[in-house]
């Protein structure tokens, strides 16, 4: 077989392939979107392009790129369910050395649509760009915004140990029981999850790709067995391998042919028994 005629095999597969658990396809995510059910997604959590110039994006002007992602916002809150939550996990715009912090530009488009900010969550990682002019940034924020105020919230599963699990109370009419949860301890809005670099063992051609684990965090606090989660800009796919780890409904889209047979065969893989995770309970290593 020619090596026109594998890449249109590919092509055809990365396109078509699906099952009961897993959608992904290489599509415009505002075409794919467009043929979802409204109200039928319990979790939207996505990364979008953060308009500085990576390959698979094409830089534009700050209002040109907002006014962009206002389109995809709108139809995601279409499709968001009454009892759902949107996460948007952002970095920063930058142009000519000064930053835009995108979450505090995109706020008011969410706002506008009448979602409801639960938490501005700070993922900290301690790899990445070495600045020369400033200082390196080490953290990007996940916007979490629900529809209404009943929404799914589901805190045991995504509980951390507690720094001090066997302190007690000292006094009073639980003098000498312990003062702690003992599933652990609420993990706060800072999540410290390394980023995946060169050396992370879910590395994949992808220059800004999720660690599973973040997303981990969010779908099992925030959806229930069975429910659908969606990422308008799947990239190489681990919102939908986290999705179906644990039970959920996987949906996605990508424009690059590239990264969506890489979700294809990362999710294979993860059936397989053979995709190498970083758990979510690993501690962080630190070296001597």
């Amino acid at each position: 077989m020619s090596s026109a005629a594998k890449n249109e095999e590919h092509i055809s597969i990365s396109r078509l392939e699906n099952d009961r658990q897993a959608v992904m396809a290489c599509e415009d995510n505002l075409e794919f979107m467009r043929r979802q059910k409204s109200d039928s997604i319990k979790l939207i959590v996505t990364s979008p392009p953060y308009n500085i110039g990576k390959k698979y994006e094409r830089r534009s002007k700050l209002e040109t790129y907002v006014q962009q992602q206002a389109q995809v916002i709108a139809e995601c809150v279409r499709l968001l369910h009454p009892n759902g939550s949107l996460c948007w996990q952002v970095g920063n715009h930058v142009d000519k050395g000064e930053v835009f912090p995108l979450d505090m530009v995109l706020y008011h488009v969410f706002r506008d649509h009448g979602l409801k900010l639960r938490n501005r969550i700070i993922w900290h990682f301690d790899h990445g760009l070495h600045c020369t002019k400033r200082l390196s940034g080490r953290h990007e924020t996940v916007l979490w915004f629900t529809k209404s105020d009943e929404y799914t919230f589901n805190l045991d599963p995504i509980r951390v140990p507690q720094k001090y699990p066997k302190k007690k109370h000292y006094k009073g009419p639980k003098a000498g029981q312990l003062s702690s949860n003992p599933l652990g301890k609420n993990p706060g809005d800072v999540w410290v999850i390394p980023n995946v670099k060169h050396n992370h063992v879910e590395k994949t051609p992808h220059p800004c790709q999720f660690p599973i684990e973040l997303i981990e965090r969010l779908i099992l606090s925030l959806t229930n067995e069975g429910d659908r989660v969606l990422d308008p800009y799947l990239g190489v796919g681990t919102a939908v391998i986290a999705a179906v780890k644990h039970g959920r409904l996987g949906l996605g889209c990508d424009v690059s042919e590239e990264y969506i047979q890489i979700a294809w065969e990362r999710l294979h893989a993860f059936r397989a028994g053979t995709l190498r995770m970083r758990p979510m309970d690993r501690p962080i290593y630190e070296p001597r």
